[in-house]
């Protein structure tokens, strides 16, 4: 069965990069700002490049916020893709200043510390054991950055009757969160649109779990 999957446009990420990877992929792609479209879709995928401020204001701006919560309440797959996956978080710093994101999970995205920035090119990454995303890809796979912000700290943790989000890490001067697979939310810091075989594997397992 072919899924159907809405990339978000709401003026940021690489829209057709995206949607001609997940056509690779197998899926039936739409790339459309429709609120309705966006919330039936079997699959949603927000990209996103640029300031996390800039995102959040073009997310809000053709309510994908509320698109992405209404789908998540209703255990419908989302997917986010570099700032995609940045403003999902509580919020962002940059230059010192603080804007609000979408708090589906969590955390500060700040500036990395790192010799050189950005974080641009070929990386392996840690994948938890259990991953869907990453499943039947090893260790030694690389994917493809192109960041000076991330998460360095994932602040939800296992606890009673609580089963935290499965986390994937990088390292580009100090470790930052490079993936998260929390039900029907999943993201990554790195762009599998440009990842090659690599990525273009991801993308098939995330349309498997649709």
């Amino acid at each position: 069965m072919v899924v159907n999957v809405v990339v978000l446009d709401y003026g940021s990420g690489n829209l057709r990069s995206a949607e001609r990877a997940l056509a690779r992929a197998g899926a039936a792609v739409t790339v459309t700002s429709d609120f309705d479209t966006a919330l039936g879709a079997d699959g949603l995928v927000v990209p996103g490049v640029g300031a996390f401020s800039a995102c959040m204001a073009g997310l809000r701006a053709v309510r994908g916020e509320q698109i992405i919560g209404r789908r998540l309440a209703g255990g419908r797959p989302v997917l986010g893709i570099c700032v995609g996956m940045q403003i999902l978080f509580a919020e962002g710093v940059e230059h010192g200043r603080r804007a609000e994101g979408c708090g589906e999970w969590p955390g500060v995205v700040e500036r990395l510390e790192a010799p050189v920035l950005p974080h641009m090119g070929w990386n392996t990454v840690q994948a938890p054991e259990g991953s869907a995303l990453f499943a039947g890809l090893d260790a030694a796979t690389r994917f493809y950055f192109v960041h000076s912000y991330g998460v360095r700290k994932f602040e939800l943790e296992a606890g009673p009757g609580f089963r935290p989000p499965l986390v994937t890490w990088g390292e580009h001067g100090v470790p930052f969160v490079a993936a998260v697979e929390n039900g029907p939310l999943s993201a990554t810091q790195f762009h599998p649109e440009k990842s090659g075989d690599a990525g273009a594997a991801l993308l098939k397992n995330w349309l498997g779990t649709l």
